[in-house]
């Protein structure tokens, strides 16, 4: 049954880079209904939304009454169908997850035993055919938050090519665009690669163009995990806005990073870069708030200097949560020959410094996403906090960035750079995702030793107007969430 719900006296930071102001706003069924200064909003939508037996009022004073956060950059694409209630992501105050991130996408893949990097996103989901089919499934799921879809090459090229370690033929290049085809029609952002992983690192600029330049024609973005974030990382970012030019495609850089010590504080020749690179065409990028990466554990990112922290091992699950030194000092071996013997397997890389996260972080063109891996045995402590952690570390600690500005990356630019019309801003007409709460308090307290913990602060969470998450209950047993289709006005698609 609908509900009506007003949230009064709170602070309004709306999504956008404006000033907070002190609000009250109604939500009615699935939308946002009314915004207005406190004891503002029209008597006769207040009679009417008072007039529902399941009104219900919310005194928000000295809380914070935010659009529910957009994790731009997940791996949730199997726990949205396996693990619904998502609450690593609900109870950060995140309403709406992109799956699909770096190529790796479950559709159109089928089969049982997935490589890596596929293994990412877990072993048993990969039955969806096509996007079509996935968004069904994430439907008749019901998960507890929104679901949008990028389609990954990766994906396309272990569907489509004989040899993984060539480039793409022009019969396989048309088998990848027409999948391409039948997923921007069901609905889905765009196309991500990921040519860092060598199941795509022979993918070249016209094999990429060959299938982004679908998407373009669907209004869509083009996201990708670059071929190098080491010593090439300026030639790899402008190979990825070369695609995106070629292609016609907005351009989203996957978590931004200067990885190894060779390469720290390049941040300052990366970001002007990328700044001249956006005078030319559409760029944006996103960021995790942490020094550490964490992908599948691969030998050649073994270098003897970084800390190595192992998050899962088929071989060797014991070794999970255990860092990759001690491991090859207890069995005798150097690193990189431990390395081999725990694969397959997942690692977290302390391989960026704190003062390049803080440059990407506080860059205008960046959004914030948590990349993390609900697979993992020992996950990395984003997947439970990196929302919080912005808040808590970068405005209230650091005073990198205003409150707004913190939300505004996580809410309405994520939204705008996404083609996620009606979500990330706190509008009249808008879908009611919303986040209330305590600005003193809100942290994370995910911990690599300790990394599956609630962080504090995120006090309620609606998701399609459905009353969610509340810090005292955990996850209320409602899951609104649905697939969300990208809307581009100018296309007539509806989300």
């Amino acid at each position: 049954m609908a509900h009506a719900t007003l949230l009064s006296n709170g602070r309004i930071v709306d999504g956008t880079p404006r000033p907070g102001w002190v609000g009250d706003l109604l939500i009615e069924g699935d939308h946002i209904t009314a915004l207005a200064p406190h004891g503002q909003i029209a008597p006769a939508a207040l009679a009417r939304a008072r007039a529902n037996e399941h009104f219900t009022e919310v005194d928000c004073t000295g809380r914070v009454i935010a659009p529910g956060f957009i994790d731009v950059h997940t791996h949730d694409d199997a726990a949205v169908l396996d693990a619904p209630t998502m609450l690593p992501k609900l109870s950060q105050g995140i309403t709406t997850v992109i799956v699909g991130n770096c190529g790796i996408s479950l559709a159109p893949v089928v089969t049982d035993s997935p490589l890596a990097p596929l293994s990412l996103l877990g072993r048993l989901q990969f039955r969806h055919a096509s996007m079509a089919e996935y968004a069904r499934a994430v439907n008749a799921a019901q998960p507890a938050v929104n679901v949008a879809a990028l389609m990954g090459h990766t994906a396309l090229r272990m569907r489509h090519l004989a040899n993984l370690r060539q480039t793409a033929t022009a019969d396989e290049r048309a088998a990848m665009a027409a999948d391409m085809e039948e997923a921007m029609a069901a609905g889905a952002l765009g196309l991500s690669s990921g040519i860092f992983y060598s199941e795509a690192y022979a993918a070249d600029v016209e094999e990429l163009v060959s299938v982004a330049s679908v998407a373009a024609r669907h209004g869509g973005v083009y996201a990708t995990h670059i071929r190098d974030e080491l010593a090439g990382i300026l030639p790899a970012l402008q190979e990825a806005a070369l695609t995106a030019r070629q292609s016609g495609l907005p351009l989203v850089i996957s978590h931004h990073k200067c990885a190894g010590p060779a390469n720290w504080g390049r941040t300052r020749e990366t970001l002007p870069l990328i700044d001249q690179l956006a005078e030319q065409q559409e760029i944006a990028m996103d960021v995790y708030p942490y020094t550490a990466g964490s992908t599948v554990l691969r030998e050649d990112l073994v270098d003897g200097i970084i800390d190595i922290l192992i998050t899962g091992s088929q071989p060797h699950p014991e070794m999970a949560g255990r860092y990759l030194a001690d491991i090859a000092r207890e069995w005798g071996v150097p690193q990189q020959e431990a390395a081999v013997r725990l694969q397959p397997g997942g690692a977290c890389y302390f391989q960026m410094r704190e003062d390049d996260v803080e440059r990407v972080i506080a860059h205008p063109l960046s959004m914030i996403g948590s990349d993390g891996l609900p697979h993992d045995e020992r996950p990395h402590p984003r997947l439970w906090g990196a929302f919080p952690r912005v808040l808590a570390c970068y405005w209230r600690e650091k005073g990198l960035l205003q409150l707004e500005e913190a939300v505004h990356k996580m809410t309405g630019l994520s939204a705008q750079r996404f083609r996620l019309g009606g979500r990330g801003l706190l509008l009249a007409g808008h879908m009611a995702d919303v986040v209330v709460l305590d600005p003193e308090r809100v942290r994370d307290l995910a911990t690599f030793e300790q990394p599956q913990q609630f962080s504090e602060g995120i006090e309620q969470v609606w998701v399609n107007g459905v009353l969610s998450y509340t810090a005292a209950q955990r996850a209320t047993g409602a899951r609104a969430g649905r697939f969300v289709r990208r809307q581009n006005a100018a296309l007539g698609d509806t989300p």
